[in-house]
């Protein structure tokens, strides 16, 4: 990714935006309470992408049992994401990133322009717990940030 993500240690950028279930959703709102994952992938409905969405939707058990709230993030239109959600089942809610805000935030935009596919775990103090490229599982998010 053209920027570089986020150094784990770090504090994570604050945001607020639209989710598919209807509630804006802020970073703030979480700290104290749950630890945050963030999943940024390029488009919804793609074969890498409904992998990734639904391997988490398939962890919700442990995520749940950990204490970590799930998002998916992409510069997606609601509609786009509704369908998305609806057609896999996704138990979670999607934010529509609709400027790339958020993923400029986070360092996801991929050279030449894009969202790229990476996994943040924000921990409840703000801070970046777990920062990779890519689409990642519970067990390896747990046990790199000691969750």
């Amino acid at each position: 990714m053209a920027d570089g993500l986020l150094a784990v240690g770090s504090e994570a950028p604050v945001f607020e935006a639209e989710t598919t279930d209807g509630a804006r959703v802020s970073l703030p709102e979480f700290r104290g309470k749950s630890a945050v994952l963030l999943m940024f992938y390029p488009q919804d409905d793609t074969p890498g992408c409904t992998a990734q969405m639904c391997a988490a939707r398939d962890e919700r058990a442990d995520y749940a049992a950990a204490g970590i709230v799930r998002f998916g993030v992409n510069p997606g239109s609601l509609d786009s994401h509704r369908d998305f959600v609806s057609k896999y089942s996704l138990d979670f809610p999607l934010i529509v990133d609709a400027n790339a805000d958020i993923a400029s935030a986070y360092g996801v935009i991929r050279e030449g322009g894009g969202v790229g596919r990476a996994t943040y775990l924000i921990d409840r103090d703000g801070r970046i717990a777990y920062a990779a490229p890519g689409a990642h599982g519970f067990a390896e998010i747990a046990g790199a940030a000691g969750v």
